[in-house]
């Protein structure tokens, strides 16, 4: 059976990308579409792959300020020919899932999420946009036109995954689609339980603003507690100048997966401030035996539980924050059960259940 994984773009190293690497495994013979690559992202996983891009990685500034060709997406995903192929994986948050499949051709879309900044963070996504009123207008009115293919382009899909919850009921609004939920794989195996513990809190991931890192570094610069912020972004400068001489707050930049597990390990907590659809970091976090302090919505809600494995704070505030921080310091954790609890998000559970939902969608899509 000849395979072909589709990706919105690999220009980072987020989640979505996680993804991508075990479907790429799973699938050894595919070929991997994208709409762009940004060669040190992709050489790093898929340097002995066959990937095939679209007319803008060709495009000058294409891949460097991908951004700006927001408008020709839908074009460049629709020119993928894929008349060969016997089975079309969609991994996607975005355009991957608008391909154009032969009617005798499955096309199953694992979903991370109805692409967010066209449903329910659009107002959010324009009133952060850092351009003048006559721009956001002219955003406004191009975001109109690509959530009307992207309505048109999720009705190409013949099966659904959701990646939690939380995007199965998005699909279900946004799309009118069902699905089944299968939680992102979590390479559990590589982050493992450390001895020790530091007296420093930790915070880390893509550094932009939807992720509200500022909530934490409001609320480490008013406590004076320790706080270690790995991973690098564009919202980076504007959180190390709220940080001042904060001298209780580092900022680590991008750091190795070594690296990242050993500072998991000896954490006090780990902090997720923000509305995740699912949240690897937070998984990988507990797989170290580590608690979570979450914002109590999204994909924590699945992932973390309250009092067991972490604390829940019910605002996006620094005193929501601080609050939830001064009840952790009542509580005790036993790293044994949270790490328990985050083998449930494992890699080898995820490959047994999505080669088993691709294995009942073939035989459904051939009886009908």
């Amino acid at each position: 059976m000849k395979v072909a994984l589709i990706h919105d773009h690999l220009a980072q190293d987020g989640g979505a990308e996680r993804v991508l690497r075990v479907l790429a495994e799973m699938y050894p013979q595919a070929d991997i579409y994208t709409l762009l690559y940004e060669k040190r992202q992709a050489d790093k996983y898929f340097s002995d792959r066959t990937i095939k891009t679209s007319f803008i990685q060709r495009v000058p500034g294409g891949v460097k300020h991908y951004q700006w060709f927001l408008p020709w997406m839908p074009l460049a995903v629709e020119f993928f020919d894929l008349s060969d192929y016997d089975l079309v994986i969609s991994d996607a948050s975005a355009f991957a899932k608008g391909v154009i499949t032969g009617i005798n051709v499955p096309h199953i879309c694992y979903c991370h999420t109805p692409t967010r900044y066209l449903w329910d963070y659009t107002h959010r996504y324009i009133a952060e946009l850092k351009y003048n009123k006559f721009i956001k207008k002219v955003v406004s009115l191009c975001l109109n036109y690509l959530r009307v293919w992207d309505y048109q382009a999720a009705r190409r899909v013949d099966y659904f995954v959701a990646n939690s919850s939380l995007v199965q009921k998005r699909i279900k609004k946004y799309y009118d689609c069902e699905s089944e939920v299968i939680y992102p794989p979590v390479e559990v195996d590589n982050f493992k339980m450390g001895e020790g513990q530091g007296d420093y809190f930790l915070i880390g991931g893509r550094v932009v603003t939807y992720k509200r890192f500022d909530l934490a570094v409001e609320a480490f610069r008013e406590l004076g507690w320790p706080l270690k912020v790995f991973g690098d972004g564009i919202d980076l400068p504007r959180l190390k100048k709220m940080a001042k001489e904060a001298h209780n707050i580092e900022f680590l930049g991008r750091v190795s997966d070594k690296e990242r597990a050993e500072l998991y390990q000896h954490c006090r907590a780990f902090l997720n401030p923000q509305e995740e659809d699912f949240g690897i970091t937070v998984v990988e976090a507990m797989s170290c035996g580590r608690p979570v302090i979450a914002y109590s919505q999204g994909g924590a809600l699945e992932t973390v539980v309250e009092g067991e494995t972490g604390v829940f704070f019910k605002e996006q505030t620094k005193e929501s924050l601080i609050e939830a921080l001064h009840r952790f310091e009542q509580l005790s954790f036993n790293a044994v059960a949270i790490r328990q609890h985050a083998v449930k998000f494992s890699r080898q559970r995820f490959e047994t259940q999505f080669r088993d939902f691709v294995e009942r969608a073939i035989n459904d899509f051939r009886s009908k």
